[in-house]
């Protein structure tokens, strides 16, 4: 019962997978939490998110501060500033670290903010860990695949902010530290189907990169039971990887469009992109183990290993490439999310 009696922070917590994350941690399947810390600098998605679990209708003046009362506390704070995340970290035992600036096309033309965020806000935790947490327990970082085998700004900033989150194994000796690394997450903000969803409801055209574009899917749930598997079963400084089918991204528009006349229009690839992404690459495989149906990426810091590797779980790269679904499975898997009933 891992959030049994605990404060679970969420930063980054108001957007789409901190919401899910909210719901599964509240059920108390895993243990009743004594809190759950919403941590954002989004005041808007804060606002909304707070009337939503109240089942309000409207806004009233009251609805902000009597949340400290509850076991849902929001709080108003950014990964970039040292002294809110000080404030956050005195008062957790579990961290999860899902704060990001993640379009990769707004990375590219925005660098230094992407840095700000990806990196410097990870060590802002490390270091408020180091100097305040002494009651942290587990911090779990969020990662991307576009941090393997890096080729745009967001990829790149999030590969280092892996290093960052692993190695403070190293200095945080009484807090596991560790990452999880996935794919897109189906409907997620910022994602390609609300993107498809707009064009098509206003009249298209529906804009595809490339053709032979394909990428790893999974949805929300799936990707809060790789952060409750990591948190429940793993060591630090391992990396959890789902084993999730891929899907061609026109294989995803013409299934939206279904019978509907709309056009597709191909503008290329856009800043940053890849054609196919990667999970673990070739170079990680040999510290790659299986655990429990995850793909398991082991330290590269000997320090911090903590498994003998006798045998690699694969023998190439993790590519989106390789075990594309069909056209009618995806089809399957859309209907099941309820993408598909517009």
């Amino acid at each position: 019962m891992i959030f049994e009696g605990k404060n679970v922070a969420i930063t980054g917590g108001a957007g789409s997978l901190g919401r899910i994350l909210t719901k599964r941690i509240m059920t108390g399947k895993l243990g009743k939490p004594r809190k759950v810390i919403i941590f954002s600098r989004d005041e808007a998605k804060h606002h909304q998110m707070k009337i939503d679990w109240k089942k309000i209708n409207y806004a009233t003046d009251d609805i902000f501060y009597h949340n400290f009362e509850e076991i849902l506390d929001f709080r108003i704070g950014d990964v970039r500033n040292y002294e809110s995340v000080i404030d956050l970290v005195k008062d957790s035992n579990i961290i999860i670290h899902a704060a990001a600036l993640k379009q990769v096309p707004v990375c590219e033309y925005f660098p230094s903010e992407s840095i700000k965020t990806n990196i410097l806000g990870a060590q802002n935790i490390v270091m408020a860990v180091k100097n305040f947490g002494r009651n942290v327990e587990s911090v779990i970082a969020i990662s991307t695949d576009k941090a393997c085998k890096p080729i745009n700004t967001y990829g790149m900033c999030k590969a280092i902010h892996e290093r960052v989150i692993l190695a403070a194994n190293l200095s945080c000796k009484n807090t596991k530290f560790m990452c999880v690394r996935y794919g897109n997450v189906i409907a997620s903000t910022g994602s390609v189907i609300p993107l498809f969803k707009q064009q098509l409801e206003n009249g298209g055209p529906i804009t595809i990169t490339t053709k032979d574009m394909t990428r790893f899917l999974l949805n929300l749930d799936q990707a809060v039971d790789v952060i409750f598997e990591a948190l429940i079963n793993g060591n630090p400084g391992e990396t959890y990887v789902p084993i999730i089918s891929s899907a061609k991204i026109m294989d995803l528009a013409e299934l939206m469009i279904g019978d509907k006349d709309i056009k597709i229009e191909y503008i290329g690839v856009r800043p940053g992109e890849k054609t196919h992404e990667i999970l673990i690459s070739e170079e990680e495989t040999t510290r790659t183990i299986k655990r429990n149906g995850y793909y398991v990426i082991c330290s590269v810091l000997p320090e911090i290993q903590q498994n003998k590797i006798e045998k690699s779980a694969l023998d190439k790269e993790y590519s989106s490439a390789e075990g594309v679904v069909t056209k009618k499975q995806l089809e399957n898997i859309l209907r099941e999310q309820g993408h598909l009933e517009f």
